[in-house]
C-alpha cells in the first residue's frame, strides 16, 4: 500500500550517494544550489560499504599477519591467532567512521540526504521509494551516480558457501580453502588477503593469465609472488559449477574449497535506473554515453560506473566535478589521459597515462614512445623493506615529455599522485629528475627512472 505522495522541488537531485553522488552534492552545494541527495542504502557507496575501503583494511590486517610470520629472518620470532569476528568487526568500524564523516560533511554543507530509491516519473520528476511510501521530487537538473554491481554466474547462486566479493569481505573466519572464480584485480586482491590470513587459495580463471589487462612485466612479480604464497592458479579452464566439496572445472578436474567466491568483474546499474523515460543512450556493455561534461541529456548528467571508463572511486569524483561544473555554467571537462590505477596486489602495482610499449620502443601516431626502466633492487628503500622485486618504468615522447608512469613494487600506489601531476602538467623527465625527492623512499624510482630517461642514470649502470 501507497502511503502519502509529498513532493517537493530542488535545483539539483542527486541520485547516488557513492564517491560520485556524495562529492558532486558538495561541490554543487558550495557553488550555491539547492541540492537533494538520494540513497538507497548508505552513505558512501560501494566504496566506502563493501568496496576498496574494507577491501583495503583486510589487505593490511593480512599484511601484519603475513609480516610477522615472515620476519624470523630479521631476527624476530612471532605466533599470530586470527580472530575472525573481531577483523569483521574492524573492516565495519573503518567503513563506519568514514560514512558518518561523510554524513556530516554532507549535513554541514546544507545538503537534504533522503533514503529510498529513486525512479523517473519524467524528464524533470522523480519518485522516490521508501518502504510503503511514495514521494516525489522536482529538479532543475539530475546527476545518476547509481554505480555498478557484481556480475554473478548462473551456475553459481549465491548461498553459504557461495559469495560475491561483498561477501568475501564479511567472513567472520578463515576458511580452510577458498576457490575464487576470476582472475582479475578483484580476485587477486582478496585471494592474496585471505591466503596471509591463513587459507589455501585457487584462483580460477578462462582467460590465458590472471590481470589479463596488465603488462606483462607488471603482472609477473605479482604471478611471483602468489606461487611463493601457495596460491594456486588455473588458467585457461572454467568453473563449471559447484560441489559438495569445491566446484568442478570444464576439464573435468575437482577444486577443494570450503568457500567459493565469485569475482568476474562488476556491470553497470543502468538497468536499475529507470531510464525508460528519458533519451538517453547506451552503450553495448551497458554504460550510459555522456559528452565531455558528462551530460547524457539535456538537464540530466551521468557518473561513475554508469559511464566507460575504468569503476573507480578517484574517477567518479573527478567526473562529479565535471557534471556540477557544467551545471553551474563552466566549461571544464575531463580527460582520462591521467586517471591513475592502482591494484593493491602483492606487489602493489600502479599505472597512469600511456601503456608501456610493447617492446622499448614504439612508433605511436603522436610519435615515438620509450619506456625507461629503473629496478627496484637498486632502490635503498626497497632493501630496508625487504621487497626488491619490481620496477618503476617512465614513458616519455620524443620530446622527453612524460606521458605515462608504471610501478609494480612496495608502495607503489602512493607513486600515483605525483605521476599523474607529472602527466597533467606536461613535465619533463629533467623536471622530475631535478625535483628533490627526499632518501630513501620509493618515490625515488620515480627520480631514478627519470634520471635514466634524461640519459644521465644514477644508481644504475648506463
Amino acid at each position: 500500500m501507497v502511503v502519502g505522495a509529498i513532493s517537493s522541488r530542488t535545483e539539483l537531485a542527486i541520485i547516488g550517494a557513492g564517491p560520485g553522488g556524495y562529492v558532486a552534492a558538495l561541490r554543487a552545494a558550495d557553488a550555491g544550489l539547492d541540492v537533494t541527495l538520494i540513497e538507497k542504502a548508505d552513505v558512501g557507496g560501494t566504496c566506502l560499504t563493501v568496496g576498496c575501503i574494507p577491501s583495503k583494511a583486510l589487505i593490511e590486517v593480512a599484511n601484519l599477519r603475513h609480516n610477522a610470520l615472515a620476519a624470523q629472518d630479521r631476527g624476530l620470532r612471532a605466533t599470530v591467532t586470527v580472530d575472525g569476528q573481531l577483523v569483521a568487526q574492524h573492516l565495519a568500524a573503518v567503513s563506519g567512521q568514514l560514512r558518518r564523516g561523510v554524513a556530516a560533511l554532507l549535513s554541514d554543507a546544507g545538503v537534504e540526504v533522503l533514503y529510498g530509491t529513486a525512479s523517473f516519473a519524467r524528464y524533470d520528476r522523480l519518485s522516490i521509494a521508501h518502504d510503503d511510501n511514495v514521494s516525489h521530487l522536482e529538479f532543475d537538473n539530475a546527476i545518476i551516480a547509481t554505480g555498478s554491481r557484481p556480475i554473478m554466474l548462473e551456475a553459481f547462486p549465491l548461498g553459504e558457501r557461495i559469495v560475491s566479493s561483498t561477501g568475501a569481505l564479511a567472513l567472520t573466519s578463515v576458511p580452510a580453502s577458498m576457490a575464487i572464480i576470476g582472475g582479475g584485480y578483484i580476485g587477486v586482491e582478496l585471494g592474496t588477503a585471505w591466503a596471509k590470513l591463513g587459507s589455501q587459495v585457487t584462483i580460477v580463471d578462462a582467460a590465458d593469465t590472471i590481470l589479463s589487462q596488465v603488462a606483462p612485466v607488471l603482472r609477473q612479480p605479482v604471478e611471483r609472488r602468489l606461487a611463493a604464497l601457495g596460491i594456486q592458479v588455473r588458467v585457461g579452464v572454467t568453473a563449471e559449477q559447484p560441489t559438495a566439496h569445491g566446484l568442478a572445472l570444464d576439464t573435468g578436474e575437482h577444486i577443494e574449497a570450503d568457500v567459493i567466491v565469485v569475482a568476474v568483474g562488476r556491470r553497470p546499474n543502468s538497468d536499475k535506473a529507470s531510464l525508460d523515460t528519458l533519451e538517453i543512450e547506451l552503450d553495448s556493455h551497458g554504460h550510459i554515453v555522456v559528452d565531455a561534461q558528462m551530460r547524457a541529456a539535456s538537464g540530466i548528467y551521468a557518473i561513475g560506473d554508469l559511464v566507460a571508463g575504468p569503476a573507480l572511486a578517484h574517477k567518479a569524483s573527478a567526473e562529479a566535478e565535471t557534471a556540477v561544473d557544467a551545471i553551474v555554467g563552466g566549461r571544464g571537462s575531463i580527460s582520462p589521459a591521467a586517471i591513475p590505477e592502482v591494484i593493491f596486489s602483492d606487489p602493489e602495482i600502479m599505472s597512469v597515462g600511456e601503456p608501456l610499449p610493447s617492446a622499448d620502443l614504439s612508433t605511436k601516431d603522436h610519435g615515438t614512445l620509450v619506456s625507461h626502466r629503473f629496478p627496484h633492487v637498486a632502490s635503498a628503500r626497497a632493501r630496508t623493506i625487504g621487497e626488491t622485486s619490481g620496477s618503476t618504468y617512465v614513458v616519455t615522447d620524443e620530446h622527453g615529455t612524460v606521458v605515462g608512469v608504471h610501478s609494480v613494487g612496495p608502495h607503489a600506489s602512493e607513486l600515483a599522485g605525483e605521476a599523474t601531476l607529472a602527466i597533467e602538467l606536461a613535465a619533463t623527465v629533467e623536471d622530475i629528475a631535478r625535483t628533490i625527492h627526499a632518501h630513501p623512499t620509493m618515490s625515488e624510482s620515480l627520480a631514478e627512472a627519470s634520471w635514466l630517461a634524461h640519459g644521465h642514470p644514477l644508481h644504475v649502470r648506463r
